[in-house]
């Protein structure tokens, strides 16, 4: 039994990394255990495997007594004088028993220990393996698709990529390469579960960081982020140093640097633009080419009024509205468009609102005139109360409309 002892603590402690102490706790706790609950029920027992050989020794611990009622446990004192010379009453000795007749379950029990170990050693391995790499990008092989769930190789683990946290449209194969943000390890009944992203923003941010030297060292930071997976993301950016153009270094010469990344995502669009903290500034930048022709804000409720010409208008919205939301959450504010129509674009209001500005009428007593052709305080010139009375007024109504146009 020594020399197999000895191959299972060389083995565990050069391939596994297993320390050769951790393994002879673990056997000999699951000898002791195992031997008490069997045939060697009862007994106190005392196990030690020597490290360098791995030879195993085995002693009952018996208790000293001048009348014996259970030999598992007691021994006589004239007995216990040979084992240890001046042993007294109420002492306990040890005596050596063959470890063969610990019986097979023990040694069952010390197997089965032995691979909960290494099961157990595996899963803390792979958790301070991948625990400093949270939200760093990992690169792997595909390994299976199981329920639309995509799992990765990772070389000293497997990893998952839940549906929710892949790109649209993308599809992979067994044996692809695939690249992707390590979002969080989960502990499971099963051991540690290494979550993979490809959706998560956080992959988006990481790129950039890899790719942009400027971003990495500090010097161009990423102020506010927005994602739709698959299809657009935004950035604002701003420099620390005034000789250093942030959307520039992120671009590239050429567009290399955007290229780069913009590949990776599958051809999903990127858009970056300098970050303003005046959100007014801010939506301007982030809706060019559309120009906004009237932003009204709202403090209270956080909320910005945008009304771009009609020609801006599917620009500024974006396919189902994506130009806006990532806008909006881009910014930090709610983003509400509207088409603007300039003066001259609705000749009956703007008639009504100069007879209510010229004489102080009521918008309704104002629309009626404009509608019986008077649509300008100088068209009143030569009208009468009955010419009013005429088109639909009553005596009273037409007396008070002379009235204030006369005064």
């Amino acid at each position: 039994m020594s020399s197999e002892i000895l191959s299972v603590l060389e083995y565990m402690e050069k391939e596994k990394g297993i320390p050769r102490t951790d393994m002879i706790a673990t056997i000999t706790n699951a000898l002791k255990t195992a031997a008490q609950k069997g045939v060697s029920s009862g007994q106190e027992l005392k196990i030690e495997i020597n490290p360098k050989n791995g030879q195993l020794h085995a002693w009952a611990l018996l208790k000293v007594v001048d009348s014996v009622s259970n030999p598992r446990t007691e021994v006589h004192v004239e007995k216990a004088q040979a084992l240890k010379p001046g042993a007294l009453i109420g002492e306990f000795v040890e005596k050596e028993i063959d470890p063969s007749s610990l019986g097979r379950i023990a040694a069952q029990t010390a197997r089965q220990a032995v691979m909960q170990r290494l099961r157990q050693f595996e899963k803390d391995r792979i958790y301070d393996d991948f625990k400093d790499q949270v939200s760093n990008i990992v690169t792997g092989t595909v390994r299976r698709r199981e329920r639309n769930d995509i799992y990765v190789d990772l070389g000293k683990a497997e990893a998952v990529m839940p549906a929710k946290e892949q790109m649209p449209g993308e599809e992979y194969q067994p044996g692809d390469r695939i690249r992707s943000l390590l979002l969080e390890i989960e502990n499971t009944p099963r051991g540690p579960e290494i979550i993979l992203s490809r959706a998560s923003g956080k992959f988006v941010r990481r790129l950039f960081e890899l790719e942009v030297t400027e971003i990495a060292d500090g010097t161009v930071k990423i102020e506010a982020f927005a994602r739709e997976p698959g299809y657009r993301t935004k950035i604002a950016v701003t420099s620390s140093d005034p000789k250093v153009d942030p959307v520039g270094a992120c671009v590239g010469a050429r567009g290399a640097r955007v290229k780069t990344i913009v590949r990776e995502l599958a051809g999903e669009k990127i858009d970056i633009i300098k970050f303003f903290a005046d959100p007014r500034e801010m939506v301007i930048e982030a809706l060019k080419p559309a120009v906004p022709r009237d932003i009204t804000l709202d403090d209270k409720t956080h909320r910005i009024l945008l009304k771009v010409a009609t020609d801006d208008l599917a620009v500024a919205i974006g396919r189902k509205g994506q130009n806006a939301r990532l806008t909006s959450r881009l910014i930090g504010w709610r983003l509400d468009i509207e088409e603007f129509k300039a003066a001259g674009d609705d000749p009956r209001g703007n008639a009504v609102a100069s007879l209510v500005k010229a004489f102080n009428l009521d918008p309704t007593i104002a629309g009626r005139l404009v509608d019986m052709g008077i649509n300008s305080p100088a068209a009143f010139e030569g009208v009468a109360a009955e010419d009013l009375v005429g088109g639909g007024f009553t005596a009273d109504e037409a007396r008070e409309i002379i009235a204030r146009v006369g005064s």
